[in-house]
């Protein structure tokens, strides 16, 4: 497998975790106060991972385009958590996974966008 392949496989098992966490976890919960962000912004975070997760990995295997969509969904995602993260002054030791995931759906955005035009 090629590291394009392993990226959409990382990002997708990552996602698929922490959008359930965000929908079960009660640290999640207790993160997403923390944030200043409530219970609806939480539901949708954890619903918007599942759904950009099964984007990548049913695209892999089926659709480039939806790996195209899902993959630009996810870097926005995490940008957006990123610049929470900043906000709330977190260290940049808490908000890196969020910036490194960023640049990871990146990567997969941009080789998919070379593939499809």
């Amino acid at each position: 497998m090629n590291i394009l392949g392993m990226a959409v496989f990382l990002s997708s098992s990552a996602f698929y975790f922490y959008g359930v966490n965000c929908l079960i976890s009660k640290h999640m919960v207790h993160e997403f106060i923390r944030f200043g962000l409530g219970k609806k912004s939480r539901l949708l975070t954890g619903y918007l991972q599942l759904l950009g997760a099964s984007g990548l990995l049913y695209g892999f295997f089926f659709s480039p385009v939806l790996v195209f969509i899902a993959s630009t969904g996810l870097t926005v995602l995490m940008i957006l958590g990123f610049a929470v993260r900043i906000k709330i002054k977190d260290s940049l030791m808490l908000a890196m996974p969020s910036l490194i995931f960023a640049f990871i759906n990146l990567y997969i955005c941009i080789e998919y966008y070379k593939m499809l035009f």
